[in-house]
């Protein structure tokens, strides 16, 4: 599945492009999305303007008007953008979503103490991943996964374990379009541990990243298949190196199989992700 990050950056020209009509929506909705994949910290407008590849006063102008139906706040003392109270009004809507959530809380503490890690569930969102869940027992610094984050899915090995269930053409497309994003955030600087941790990954046959991309913290994943057969999501197990050496890695994927299938389980009854 590990393709050559270069290779990939020089496909990018021939990238779909948007469907005639729509720009204003996908601008839109893609500066929302951003504005949900930071909301602890929220944003500036400069750096959401750079982060969208849009004018400042483009933006500016959607961001007021999605102020003014609440879909974004602006938090007073730094002037930062952030998700608004109508997003989780919306969620409302789902209720057999918001049932889900809790019995995924349930598991994944149980399962964070029963490992003595960090337990977390991410939910694929197209050609990204959101953490849903994070349940610890203790802290673990360096780790981004906090729930409503929102990252490429090649960034985490909770996201390389959804990809490793697509479809050659499909999980490509993926990563051309999660190459494009990291460097558009982060530059190029990530893109070699980004691929060192697809390839042990790929070896390992389920994702795997032993300080990979961050030293000292080591995660493993392995994916959530609904009643389609599909990946919806993944389960995670973060932790130090002395926690979760290379030598554990048998017993972990078992840890992490069972309560896969206790998630996909959960989402069957609530006849969740089956088409």
């Amino acid at each position: 599945m590990a393709s050559d990050p270069t290779d990939i950056l020089l496909q990018h020209a021939d990238a779909p492009s948007e469907r005639p009509g729509t720009r204003s929506l996908s601008r839109l909705i893609k500066l929302l999305r951003m504005v949900a994949a930071r909301p602890q910290f929220g944003w500036r407008l400069s750096d959401l303007s750079a982060a969208c590849n849009l004018d400042r006063a483009t933006v500016h102008r959607m961001l007021a008007c999605m102020i003014d139906e609440r879909l974004v706040e602006q938090r007073a003392d730094d002037r930062h953008y952030l998700p608004g109270p109508l997003l989780f009004e919306l969620g409302l809507a789902r209720p057999d979503h918001l049932d889900f959530q809790r019995r995924a809380e349930t598991a994944l503490a149980a399962f964070a103490r029963r490992t003595g890690g960090i337990g977390v569930l991410l939910l694929r969102s197209g050609n990204e991943y959101v953490c849903s869940v994070r349940a610890e027992t203790q802290p673990l610094s360096g780790s981004v996964l906090f729930p409503g984050a929102r990252r490429p899915l090649f960034t985490a090995a909770g996201g390389v374990a959804i990809l490793q269930t697509l479809a050659p053409g499909e999980a490509h497309a993926v990563l051309l379009d999660n190459v494009t994003q990291e460097v558009a955030r982060c530059g190029s600087s990530r893109l070699a541990a980004l691929q060192r941790m697809r390839e042990r990954s790929d070896r390992h046959g389920f994702g795997v990243n032993l300080g990979d991309v961050v030293p000292g913290v080591h995660a493993f994943a392995v994916p959530v298949h609904g009643g389609n057969g599909q990946a919806f999501a993944s389960v995670c197990l973060l932790g130090s190196p002395q926690q979760f050496g290379e030598e554990r890695l048998p017993a972990i994927r078992d840890e992490l199989a069972t309560v896969a299938a206790a998630l996909a389980a959960e989402a069957r009854q609530l006849n969740l992700w089956t088409r």
